[in-house]
């Protein structure tokens, strides 16, 4: 149940962020070209939209945070199997597990890293050049996404020493069209 809901939570997120980032620069792009056009210019020249770009980067450096943990939940992270798949399957086992726990064990030193950086960040009264909001706030997402992304590692970990399976990726499986069916009737 918790799992779930964080799951959902993660994948709303990362599809909040990137929606919102993507509508923000439509916008500003509308926005820009528009007030060059003399009859939208009365209207247009009253909206600043200088922050947009700042804003849009921090979304998209959230979602890059999340992304990445996402990434290792669903097994669509990078990862080099070359080593791996050169190996005996009897050897396999061990040589999996170093990786997942290398993972694990870096991201917890990144996010413990960043949480030590946020929290000095937060004693300052350093804030952002266009929208203003204090700058550990927009650090926050290291430490968050990093200990998230530990946190998926020792997931795939567990998982894999029950089951021995990593997570993967199907390309051709696409959510929501689990049960389609054709025009015919029958089962896609």
């Amino acid at each position: 149940m918790v799992m779930k809901f964080l799951d959902r939570l993660e994948e709303i997120l990362i599809a909040s962020l990137m929606a919102g980032a993507t509508l923000l620069i439509f916008i500003a792009v509308v926005h820009r070209y528009g007030s060059g056009i003399s009859f939208l210019y009365p209207y247009l020249r009253h909206i600043d939209l200088s922050w947009a770009q700042e804003l849009c980067i921090y979304m998209f450096v959230w979602m890059a945070k999340f992304g990445a943990a996402y990434g290792v939940r669903t097994g669509i992270h990078v990862g080099v199997d070359v080593l791996v798949n050169a190996v005996q399957p009897e050897k396999r086992k061990p040589l999996v597990s170093f990786a997942l726990l290398s993972g694990a064990l870096f991201t917890f030193i990144i996010g413990s890293l960043g949480t030590n950086f946020v929290y000095h960040m937060a004693q300052t009264s350093q804030v952002s050049a266009d929208l203003e909001v204090p700058m550990w706030l927009v650090y926050l997402a290291i430490p968050l996404g990093s200990y998230l992304m530990c946190f998926r590692f020792l997931q795939a970990l567990a998982n894999f020493l029950k089951t021995g399976e990593l997570p993967h990726h199907d390309h051709a499986h696409v959510d929501g069209m689990d049960d389609v069916t054709d025009t015919a009737g029958a089962k896609a």
